[in-house]
């Protein structure tokens, strides 16, 4: 299906201007920034992630990257290094792993500022096979559970209400849910065979709360956030949820939520060093780390990889990115985190699929 391009200076939908505090004048989504420090220009963005961040987890993983208590192991620093280029460059992705090293990343943003419908699965190795959503699509968030990888919400000309399903071994993808409303700008996590769907946007509100999806049940509330919160990262550790920083209805926040799915308990632990919005999350061992992300301003992207202790909530610095990216994809991969694509702070969208990996001698 060809590519849906978002229309600039329309009422405000998901595809034109949306009343986002993030950016100026209700601009379109998720956007250039100016080269200027001091002047912001055209689009806004939508998040991620991923960004969203989502970091589905496959069964495959370790108990502690699929978010089972385990032994407290101190985080340690990550390197960067660069494993292929996608086929075209790429923002707000869905991604999730799904077994034996292979990962997917589905829909997301190109270069144009335009939704795609395309699916990339790959390996550490380079794309293995390009398949189609129905729908083409962004800011929507994936996990996979049972062997299929799931997509919820997003956004399109409008913000988006289905849950789809992919199976990555005939390709095919079908509508097999709804969420409550429509909503993009999620972010998602996968913890024991449940999707948990974070935040988001519905066109005219964010979102606070927090949705459990299983294949065959319907969506339902287990959750409520203290704000409405859009763009943040999510990762499941300890059998918990860390949810990451993100954009309330009037800035970015520093904050750092706990979930607890067995109480349905939401508390705040800890504090980023400085508000981060449109970053992504994974989880290592026991530590969740955030990717790259930015401030308010549009073009305030960051390179910093921070490590985030589950229990304590502290905050430690653990690596950067060899550039200063936002809306990344990012997902556990083994040992590794997998970041994929994103946007940098001339505007310019990445191909680059590279990894983190722990520091010689870490």
């Amino acid at each position: 299906m060809a590519t849906l391009a978002r229309i600039r200076l329309l009422p405000a939908t998901h595809s034109g201007a949306r009343p986002d505090p993030i950016c100026p004048a209700n601009w379109a989504c998720r956007g250039l920034a100016a080269a200027s420090a001091v002047a912001l220009l055209a689009l806004a963005g939508c998040g991620s992630s991923q960004h969203g961040s989502n970091t589905a987890t496959a069964h495959s993983q370790t108990k502690a990257a699929n978010g089972r208590r385990t032994t407290a192991a101190p985080p340690v620093r990550l390197v960067y290094r660069h494993l292929f280029s996608l086929p075209a460059p790429l923002r707000d992705p869905a991604s999730a792993l799904i077994s034996n090293g292979r990962f997917v990343f589905l829909g997301g943003l190109d270069s144009a500022d335009t939704s795609t419908a395309g699916i990339e699965l790959a390996n550490a190795h380079g794309t293995l096979r390009t398949f189609t959503l129905p729908l083409a699509q962004h800011d929507a968030q994936g996990a996979a559970l049972g062997g299929r990888v799931y997509v919820f919400g997003g956004g399109s000309f409008s913000e988006l209400d289905h849950i789809v399903s992919f199976n990555p071994l005939t390709g095919g993808v079908t509508t097999v849910g709804q969420l409550p409303r429509a909503q993009s700008d999620v972010a998602v996590a996968e913890l024991d065979g449940t999707a948990y769907i974070v935040g988001g946007y519905d066109g005219t509100n964010w979102l606070n709360t927090i949705l459990a999806w299983r294949p065959g049940s319907p969506a339902r509330v287990v959750g409520h956030l203290p704000v409405g919160l859009r763009y943040s990262a999510a990762s499941a550790v300890d059998g918990r949820l860390l949810v990451i920083g993100g954009s309330t209805p009037t800035s970015a926040t520093n904050a750092i939520y706990s979930f607890d799915p067995t109480t349905g308990a939401v508390k705040q632990i800890g504090r980023l060093r400085q508000p981060i919005t449109h970053g992504s999350a994974a989880t290592l061992s026991s530590t969740v780390y955030l990717i790259g992300g930015r401030g308010d301003l549009l073009n305030a992207q960051s390179a910093a990889v921070w490590a985030i202790d589950p229990q304590t909530g502290a905050v430690k610095a653990a690596g950067r990115l060899p550039q200063a990216l936002s809306d990344t994809g990012a997902l556990s991969v083994g040992g590794a985190i997998v970041v994929a694509g994103g946007l940098d702070t001339a505007g310019g969208t990445s191909s680059a699929v590279g990894e983190l990996v722990p520091a010689p001698g870490a």
